[in-house]
């Protein structure tokens, strides 16, 4: 699937409708991803994250919500805090 809109650093649209909110962390690997990009979205068992996105030119992941969802914000600082 492609990139269709990738305009907020935090948010990322694809082709197929879908729209997924990105993982703090990880909006560094996204601002590197090409609209040419082929991107799967492959379901997750993480903590705070239910996909993952991953760029399959480059093998990069990015751990992704519903873009209608929010961050349990405190749990999100502790763990960014904690790496």
């Amino acid at each position: 699937m492609r990139i269709t809109k990738h305009d907020k650093s935090y948010v990322v649209e694809l082709e197929d409708g879908s729209s997924w909110r990105v993982w703090p962390g990880d909006i560094a690997a996204t601002l590197q991803w090409l609209p040419t990009a082929d991107i799967e979205v492959a379901a997750s068992d993480d903590e705070f994250c239910s996909h993952v996105l991953i760029d399959r030119t480059t093998g990069s992941r990015v751990r992704v919500i519903e873009a209608s969802k929010d961050w349990p914000v405190g749990k999100v600082r502790q763990s960014l805090r904690e790496g």
